[in-house]
């Protein structure tokens, strides 16, 4: 009989030390805005106008290189 309380007061303190391991998960809302970085895309189209412009410099005077 005492064998069987003890057993069963070890079961009932290893299910309360596995409960309490348990991992939370939590979903917030962020405090501040979400900002999204466009310079490469401003980049980007800067590289663009000024490959153009020496693609045109090039056809004008071909006789540079």
């Amino acid at each position: 009989m005492f064998q069987t309380m003890i057993k069963i007061v070890v079961g009932f303190v290893f299910i309360l030390s596995v409960a309490a391991c348990t991992p939370t998960v939590k979903v917030a809302v962020p405090d501040e805005p979400i900002t999204i970085n466009l310079n490469v895309k401003v980049e980007h189209e800067i590289r663009v106008k000024i490959d153009k412009d020496l693609d045109e410099l090039m056809t004008k005077d071909s006789d540079l290189f």
